[in-house]
């Protein structure tokens, strides 16, 4: 078994799923629909022979951004 990320946002009426280690994504109607079918095709991909997971994960961190058109409330 390995552990892989996932990183999940909301797109119009879907939910994204990212596997930011391998820059593989997916989609669903839910959270847990988008997760399944990320794993389904991180499954898929694994099977290759040539497919490898990075020895160092990328970095996953946050970041402050100042918005001046989130500060006007003109806007």
């Amino acid at each position: 078994m390995q552990k892989l990320s996932a990183i999940i946002t909301k797109e119009d009426d879907w939910f994204v799923a990212l596997c930011p280690e391998l820059d593989i994504a997916s989609q669903g109607r839910t959270q847990e629909e988008a997760l399944s079918n990320l794993r389904e095709a991180v499954g898929l991909y694994l099977e290759d022979e040539d497919a490898s997971i990075p020895e160092v994960p990328p970095v996953i961190t946050t970041f402050e951004v100042s918005c001046a058109k989130a500060s006007n409330p003109h806007s």
